[in-house]
């Protein structure tokens, strides 16, 4: 009886913690916004910024900007109500709308279109010149809860290639989409996934020798990275959030986003992705 009675106050207490966090104010003085931990964190903090400077502006709020360790911490942030918007992929936000009561709202624009590619890209070195020649040989990916340098280049490389991670392929987890690129360019790896757009802004920013790499294809379009936010905010603030996004214009801000502006979006939209992890048997709310 006295073992029962020291479980049952352990869980009391174990409960009465997560509670605050899990009833989230629904209209906080400060509110916390999670950047995708696709890069260096550092770097995202300094370059997002004038976005802070924006969001405080505009909606009369203070604004915190964090980048978690990695995806699957920032699906946990955001399920315990440690965080009220976030920017996803869209396999991470997929993932966390299994987990969490969470509503997509924008997602960037680029070239007229929220939509964007993956790439998959090797070693000049390497001897691959198709999808059919990374069979025996090293792949780079990501995080495994990234869409673009995990989710797309893998299902990409099934439906396209037919070759499957492990039985055809070695699969090495980087971390980033950045990593993914030096990874394949210093011939760590022998072909790698990710973004197309971050792939560009790796070979601009000359964190790569071009003269290295070689892109060997490209997927076919998909739904941008969509910015969602707690369902259980103040409806007022989440419209006015919305708005926010919807009608940015700054070009200091997305310049960030390499991005035009941002478009509205709902979980529909993200559909497509539902259906690749079904391709994959991928259990969303147990990534």
């Amino acid at each position: 009886m006295k073992l029962f009675k020291q479980l049952l106050l352990a869980t009391s207490m174990l409960v009465t913690a997560i509670a605050p966090s899990m009833a989230a104010d629904a209209d906080p003085d400060t509110l916390k916004v999670a950047l995708l931990p696709d890069e260096n964190a550092s770097e995202l903090i300094m370059r997002n910024q004038p976005l802070k400077d924006y969001l405080e502006a505009t909606l009369n709020k203070k604004v915190q900007l964090i980048v978690t360790t990695d995806y699957s911490s920032m699906i946990e942030a955001m399920r315990f109500g440690r965080i009220d918007l976030a920017y996803f992929g869209p396999l991470s936000y997929v993932m966390a709308k299994s987990k969490s009561d969470i509503e997509p709202f924008a997602a960037m624009v680029i070239d007229g279109v929220p939509t964007y590619r993956s790439i998959i890209i090797a070693n000049v070195n390497s001897g691959i010149e198709s999808y059919a020649d990374i069979k025996g040989k090293k792949m780079a990916y990501g995080d495994r809860a990234s869409t673009s340098s995990h989710l797309i280049p893998k299902t990409v490389l099934i439906e396209e290639g037919g070759i499957e991670a492990d039985t055809d392929y070695e699969q090495h987890f980087v971390g980033t989409h950045d990593a993914v690129a030096v990874n394949v360019a210093n011939g760590n790896a022998d072909a790698g996934g990710l973004s197309e757009v971050i792939f560009n802004f790796v070979v601009e920013r000359k964190l790569i020798d071009p003269a290295k790499v070689k892109v060997i294809g490209h997927s076919k379009p998909f739904p941008q990275y969509p910015w969602a936010m707690r369902s259980n905010l103040d409806d007022d603030l989440k419209a006015k959030i919305r708005d926010a996004f919807v009608s940015l214009d700054d070009e200091e801000v997305l310049k960030a986003f390499k991005a035009e502006g941002f478009a509205p979006i709902t979980d529909a939209d993200y559909d497509v992705i539902r259906d690749m992890g079904k391709l994959l048997n991928l259990d969303f709310s147990k990534m």
